[in-house]
């Protein structure tokens, strides 16, 4: 027995070192410099984060703190980062002249004061040279934290903005030289120094130095300690399981592939024990680490951005994101509670090893941080203050018990922790700026816009199944943070043309973008999860679409159900209780008949009829009013009350099945 455990261990350990390389290729390869060299690298990250809890606390000038920020970042990224993989876990020359030139060129910027920004249409050659460098630095920076994709689509617009008079029509523009394009995207806060920068430099480091402290003080372990003693004690426990540890452990952390990392590291064996094969198991577990970046209170680095976009407080974000979130984990755990029935072999999960009441007991402060998260906004602190006294809070009580406590050595792992881990979004955040830059400088979005609708022919659903796409071809190629800032400036305009209310448009651009983390060739969760199982990553692939894919229709009711939209997403500010709780009620019944649909089980095993009627119960529960424009081009005959018959053909399916439960026929043709 201790031999077969030491190579379950090893066998652990190496799917591990493999997920690994996952979490690497969405965060970038890291150095790991030791000695004087790696103190002072750790020292400098240190100082940058208490930099930014300052910059929260006592402002400190836009015009200052943003340069002052990409300047910092590029510093760590050329320190932390190899040029290439050869190069790793030493810093070479050309590493120590780039961090050097990007903080005389941010010094050069401040130094300039107003003179410099005034200059801007017109540039000076030294100011036209520098900026050139600069633009260099931040492409190349991305480049090693995120990939090469990134900087190419920068590369792009870049292209689009030189060459607009020699494009063909109607894409064609007046054209910009080098020294007016330089000036905008060096020289104002309209491009590299951009809403996104600003973003990274106010909210996402502080978010991330929270996460930070968060995981020093043992709340990662606690989280997934507290979902496994809360739902044990059933077969279908350790899906369920792997539902709420993802929002708990996914929700501060805001990251995909790490979430599923972490989770599946310790649910896996679990998972395996009741007879998950390794496609679904990591299909699942990718899945829940995908609803990190949708779970409030901090969701992704994205929604900082839409709150910046919209203008309107994170809190507002957050109080969006809760209907489609509790949807996102609905949808999951009716999957899983179908897992059940065709995966679980009767096998007892494993017992936890500490009762529910004893671990609330001795860890229930952990809950409190995220709590006053939200508390601090309602009061009316603004997002940055209130992340900045929960981090606070976080800190004050882990010293509620001796091996929670952020002792000396993990304060300076933390606030290290917390800069360095925010270097792959704001590096991508900085280069966004440029096609950000380009989109403003050219009127692109507009343009854009215009050719969307007409390629739509005015129809509202066409457009949104094209912005879709737009945003789904988009992230397969870049980050999600990239993805839904590229897709915000150049197709959200098409569907606020068409009617569909601003935050409606970004969030649905913004859950769209998310599917990048579980499409390939950028699969990095799926990938990550089958690394730890053992399975095709390909076919987990597909598994963690089928996992996600009765969710990803909310997207569509926020732009095609105008009605509900106000409701499901303004909550608590807009609309009646009753209406939120019957659209919420209807939408989660629709998700549950597609889910039934995909999975080929409702109660029991289905036959393709009885699948049929599901997908149709579920396009009538979640798309009423779209079904009826489409009945009215064919016939003047209404369809009365689509969503009464899309839960009548649910309840029929119910009812058939009924008589066949539990006996585990397999009935599907």
């Amino acid at each position: 027995m201790p031999e077969e455990k030491a190579s379950k261990d090893a066998v652990s350990d190496e799917a591990l070192r493999k997920a690994a390389e996952f979490v690497a290729a969405e965060e970038g390869v890291a150095n790991r410099l030791r000695g004087l060299l790696g103190a002072a690298v750790t020292a400098f990250a240190v100082g940058v984060s208490l930099l930014h809890l300052y910059a929260a606390y006592d402002i400190i000038q836009t015009q200052v703190l943003r340069p002052v920020h990409v300047a910092c970042i590029l510093v760590l990224t050329f320190c932390l980062f190899p040029l290439a993989r050869r190069f790793r876990d030493r810093i070479m020359p050309w590493d120590w002249a780039m961090a050097a030139a990007a903080v005389a060129i941010v010094v050069y910027m401040i130094r300039g004061g107003d003179d410099f920004t005034d200059r801007a249409s017109l540039p000076n050659d030294t100011d036209v040279l520098i900026g050139i460098v600069f633009i260099l630095l931040v492409l190349e920076a991305t480049r090693r934290t995120s990939g090469w994709i990134m900087p190419a689509v920068a590369v792009a617009f870049i292209l689009y903005a030189v060459f607009g008079p020699s494009l063909p029509a109607p894409w064609t523009h007046r054209g910009y030289g080098i020294d007016r394009l330089v000036g905008h995207l060096y020289m104002t806060l309209e491009g590299i120094f951009g809403t996104a920068v600003d973003v990274s430099s106010t909210l996402i480091i502080l978010f991330t130095i929270y996460g930070a402290f968060l995981q020093q003080s043992g709340a990662g372990k606690f989280f997934i300690d507290f979902s496994f003693a809360a739902m044990g004690g059933k077969p279908s426990s350790s899906g369920r399981t792997v539902v709420m540890a993802s929002f708990l452990l996914g929700g501060p952390s805001g990251s995909g592939v790490a979430t599923t990392v972490t989770l599946g590291s310790v649910a896996w064996p679990m998972l395996k024990k009741i007879g998950y094969p390794g496609d679904a198991a990591g299909g699942l577990l990718a899945a829940g680490g995908l609803g990190a970046i949708l779970s409030p209170p901090v969701l992704g680095a994205a929604a900082f951005l839409i709150a910046e976009f919209l203008k309107i407080s994170y809190l507002d974000v957050i109080r969006m994101a809760v209907i489609p979130t509790i949807l996102y984990y609905l949808a999951l755990l009716v999957m899983v509670e179908f897992d059940v029935r065709q995966y679980a072999r009767g096998a007892d999960d494993p017992a936890t090893a500490t009762s529910l009441g004893e671990i609330s007991r001795r860890y229930w402060f952990h809950f409190l941080s995220l709590v006053a998260i939200i508390g601090f906004m309602l009061a009316g602190f603004s997002a940055t203050m209130a992340v900045f006294w929960s981090t606070v809070i976080s800190f004050a009580t882990s010293f509620l018990r001796r091996d929670t406590s952020i002792i000396p050595s993990k304060l300076v792992r933390a606030l290290a922790d917390g800069s360095i881990g925010v270097l792959n979004a704001a590096t991508t955040c900085a280069a966004a700026g440029i096609i950000v830059g380009v989109v403003t400088l050219t009127g692109l979005g507009l343009k854009f816009s215009s050719i969307a609708i007409d390629l739509a022919g005015g129809s509202l659903v066409l457009t949104a199944v094209y912005t879709a796409l737009i945003v789904w071809i988009v992230g397969l190629a870049v980050p999600v943070t990239a993805s839904y800032i590229i897709c915000a400036v150049i197709a959200a305009p098409a569907l606020i043309k068409l009617g569909v209310p601003d935050f409606a448009a970004h969030m649905f651009i913004f859950y769209y973008a998310v599917l990048s983390e579980v499409s390939p060739p950028t699969a990095l969760s799926p990938f990550a999860a089958a690394a730890i199982t053992g399975a095709d990553p390909y076919r987990t692939t597909l598994q963690s679409w089928k996992y996600t894919m009765p969710a990803f229709i909310t997207p569509l009711m926020f732009v095609l159900d105008p009605k509900g939209v106000g409701l499901l997403l303004t909550l608590p500010k807009g609309g009646d209780w009753i209406d939120v709780v019957w659209i919420s009620l209807v939408a989660a019944a629709g998700i549950a008949a597609f889910a039934g649909c995909l999975k080929r089980r409702f109660l029991t095993s289905t036959t393709r009829a009885e699948q049929v009627l599901l997908g149709i119960a579920g396009l009538l529960l979640c798309f009423p009013a779209p079904l009826d424009a489409l009945m009215n081009l064919f016939t003047s005959w209404d369809v009365p009350y689509p969503h009464g018959i899309g839960m009548a053909l649910a309840l029929a399916v119910a009812a058939i099945q009924w008589p066949r439960r539990g006996r585990g026929a397999q009935l599907a043709a």
